[in-house]
């Protein structure tokens, strides 16, 4: 991963539009998010308001069966391994997240906006600061 696409708050609101429809598609009833503070708050804010879910939990140690995890990215799949315990219901867990890397067996409850083009380190608004572009 040397490389790095820098994606802006426009292309953000977009994939957040598209995620949003595909949750809807599901047809199921989500009454809180639940997501990991590294990554997920942003985008978790952001179905939150497109999806008209008052709650999000952040790092909790159980994720309710009617709760919709989000994150960045499902990349390597640690994530996802490491939130599929804490979930009361596994094999009902729905996980959204912006992007999904591409050529990785993405699971079947995982919901992506967006395919990345390969490798690419993916560079969030949030995360200039980090990056020394503010």
């Amino acid at each position: 991963m040397n490389q790095k696409e820098y994606v802006d708050w426009n292309a953000i609101e977009s994939l957040a539009d598209v995620l949003a429809s595909k949750v809807k598609s599901l047809h199921l009833q989500f009454n809180s998010i639940s997501t990991i503070s590294r990554g997920g708050l942003v985008p978790a804010r952001l179905l939150a308001d497109r999806l008209g879910i008052k709650v999000i939990l952040v790092d909790k140690d159980e994720i309710p069966h009617d709760s919709l995890f989000v994150d960045d990215i499902y990349d390597t799949g640690k994530t996802f391994a490491k939130i599929l315990p804490k979930a009361k219901d596994s094999d009902h867990l729905i996980y959204a997240t912006l992007f999904a890397r591409k050529g990785k067996i993405i699971p079947k409850q995982v919901v992506y906006a967006q395919l990345t083009k390969g490798d690419e380190y993916i560079v969030y608004p949030w995360d200039r600061f980090e990056h020394g572009l503010i």
